[in-house]
């Protein structure tokens, strides 16, 4: 009688321990995500709404991943990450060029493109002239007094048969484009057209405007950009190019379903003007990946070019050299 009730007590334990065992194995495993940080250029915008995207997917979760998004300090995005204080950060080639060689390089690199082309140039109001660079002479042109900035602003003057120094240049105060045209303080504004241009748009302003990629294709430059530290991607190759490959999800989602990619960027940042992220995310759905490889993907020739063109005008302190500041190599479409 023992041994039987002995045998009936053991088949219950193991009964339950295999029950136990069973109930273990469909329980989700709990694993420590590992802390990104990522760091804005400016407020948020739909420069970064594949980033939005892809942490509301829950893109980077799935990669073991915890990514917080952070606004710049007043130094600015580049200096957070080459400080190692951030991992990632937005930049864009030109704001890139100092850092990039010589005494003062930052140990940053770019590891992604977020939009394939230029859309920057400069708004006016339509039909005072300013349609083409010429006709800002004796206009007033809101400046950030950058070399680089001046230095374009003056090839594409003087390209076009115009003396940059008839352009009246102003300190550039401007937040809102369409209050400072309509108000006449600013004749000409440099813009992103994929924001501010838009934004002109959906005010119904009628405005003239000239892209500098249209002008020359060495301005064709890279803006806005992913950058990473350098020391990071040397010793977490792997955790970059999983960063990357949610993130490239998230802007291909952006692409195919621009409404829900808006919606989910108001969502996150309702202080935003919903027309205008839908407007601009419209635009935008065709410049992620344009006519590149693969999202992300920088041209070496493109990125070279430009700089040689800045070496050209005397707007680096040393020769950048080919090929720097730049990688694809953590990018998803480098392994397919």
């Amino acid at each position: 009688m023992k041994k039987k009730i002995l045998a009936a007590t053991l088949s219950v334990c193991l009964l339950a321990s295999l029950t136990a065992c069973q109930g273990n194995k469909n329980e989700p495993k709990s694993e420590e995500k590992e802390k990104l940080t990522f760091v804005l250029d400016w407020t948020p915008n739909t420069n970064h709404t594949g980033l939005y995207v892809a942490q509301e997917k829950g893109y980077f979760s799935d990669e073991g991943l915890e990514v917080e998004i952070v606004q710049p300090p007043e130094d600015g995005a580049d200096a957070l990450v080459a400080s190692g204080k951030a991992q990632f950060g937005v930049s864009f080639q030109d704001t890139m060029a100092p850092g990039v060689a010589g005494a003062d390089a930052l140990p940053t690199t770019a590891v992604a493109a977020l939009v394939q082309h230029n859309t920057s140039g400069i708004i006016s109001r339509k039909g005072e002239g300013m349609d083409r660079p010429k006709g800002l002479e004796g206009k007033k042109y809101a400046t950030w007094n950058g070399a680089i900035e001046t230095a374009m602003m003056k090839e594409v003057v003087e390209a076009d048969g115009g003396d940059f120094s008839k352009v009246e240049l102003i300190p550039n105060t401007v937040t809102d484009e369409v209050s400072a045209l309509k108000s006449k303080s600013v004749d000409a504004i440099w813009i992103f057209y994929a924001w501010g241009g838009i934004a002109t748009e959906e005010a119904k302003l009628a405005t003239d405007y000239f892209a500098f990629r249209d002008i020359d294709p060495v301005f064709d430059y890279y803006t806005p950009v992913v950058i990473a530290n350098n020391e990071f991607l040397k010793e977490e190759p792997e955790t970059a190019k999983k960063f990357l490959r949610a993130l490239g999800k998230g802007y291909e989602d952006a692409i195919q379903d621009p409404e829900e990619a808006a919606s989910i960027l108001c969502g996150e940042v309702p202080e935003l003007d919903e027309s205008l992220v839908l407007a601009s995310q419209e635009y935008l759905k065709d410049y992620y990946v344009a006519d590149a490889k693969y999202w992300g993907y920088i041209d070496p020739e493109r990125w070279n070019g430009f700089y040689a063109w800045l070496d050209e005008k005397g707007l680096t302190e040393e020769e950048i050299p080919s090929d720097a500041g730049f990688s694809n190599d953590y990018l998803p479409g480098q392994d397919e």
